[in-house]
């Protein structure tokens, strides 16, 4: 019997950070969560978001993004924001930023060997010639509905990914091999 039928395949690990862990990251981990529920990987994927700054910690999402999410099916009432930490890089395989800010202030905690980990999330997204997930925190509803735009296309092209380069179809449900 071969190593790779013995034992379960290693989940791939995904981090979404922005930088309260309130709008952009939740609503990625959340549309993310939920494509990787209903595509039949959660036995292989785990998604978790945080913030590069701490000043949100424990608190929920914001009732705009809690709102933008729900109207699209994605509840976000149990999220709670988490900060950033360097041992995320031990934890995780993909790390994905929504923004140069939030790049810059992960790869400055970045430790040796894990820089190709790190991603902006809109690289999943090459269709929409944008590589930063504006933040609307500052702005009105229609900013976050634009933000789950951005996310739900970046999120499909990130569970592709995952897919064609970490599952080995011998191990996947024959309903979802395809």
């Amino acid at each position: 019997m071969s190593k790779a039928s013995s034992q379960p395949p290693k989940k791939i690990k995904v981090m979404f950070v922005c930088m309260g862990n309130i709008c952009r990251s939740p609503s990625a981990e959340g549309v993310f969560h939920y494509m990787v529920q209903t595509s039949g990987f959660r036995d292989f994927i785990e998604v978790a978001s945080s913030g590069t700054d701490d000043y949100h910690v424990g608190g929920p999402a914001d009732r705009r993004s809690h709102s933008a999410a729900l109207n699209r099916g994605i509840d976000l009432s149990k999220h709670r924001a988490q900060q950033f930490k360097k041992h995320h890089f031990d934890e995780y395989d993909y790390i994905l930023v929504m923004d140069s800010l939030n790049h810059d202030h992960v790869m400055r905690m970045c430790p040796n060997g894990h820089q190709e980990k790190v991603h902006y999330f809109l690289d999943f997204a090459p269709q929409l010639n944008l590589q930063e997930v504006p933040d609307p925190y500052y702005g009105g509803a229609e900013g976050f509905d634009r933000v789950l735009d951005y996310i739900e296309a970046a999120a499909a092209g990130l569970l592709s990914e995952i897919r064609d380069r970490h599952l080995d179809p011998a191990n996947l449900h024959p309903e979802i091999k395809a």
